[in-house]
């Protein structure tokens, strides 16, 4: 069993920053892949960033690739996503969630464990 917990949420103006965290307990992140997603109110919840945890390698949406950016902390098993020149569209519940293996999949469906959201919101 994965539990999950988000920070760092928080309000922030147009072309801001954030930095979000997901601290992971119960067992390493090794052999997992890690996704963050977020969901607006009134819309479905939407893939933004993935991390293979083995490799390190990353993988973006285009509505966010450029400003954000996904890594790891192995010694702390955290997964942390650094979001720059916020838009006020970024504003959601930011989610992370694992699966076990080894493809970055940007279907929320398709993973196993869930942390409770962090709200972002970003004003104009």
């Amino acid at each position: 069993q994965v539990q999950l917990v988000e920070s760092g949420g928080g309000l922030v103006q147009a072309g801001g920053s954030l930095s979000l965290s997901c601290a992971a307990s119960g067992r390493p992140f090794s052999g997992y892949v890690v996704g963050w997603f977020r969901q607006a109110p009134g819309k479905e919840r939407e893939f933004v960033a993935g991390i293979r945890w083995n490799t390190g390698s990353t993988y973006y949406s285009d509505s966010v690739k450029g400003r954000f950016t996904i890594s790891g902390d192995n010694a702390k098993n955290t997964v942390y996503l650094q979001s720059n020149s916020l838009k006020p569209d970024d504003t959601a519940v930011y989610f992370c969630a694992s699966k076990l293996g080894y493809v970055v999949v940007t279907t929320p469906g398709r993973y196993d464990y869930w942390g409770q959201g962090t709200q972002v919101t970003v004003s104009s």
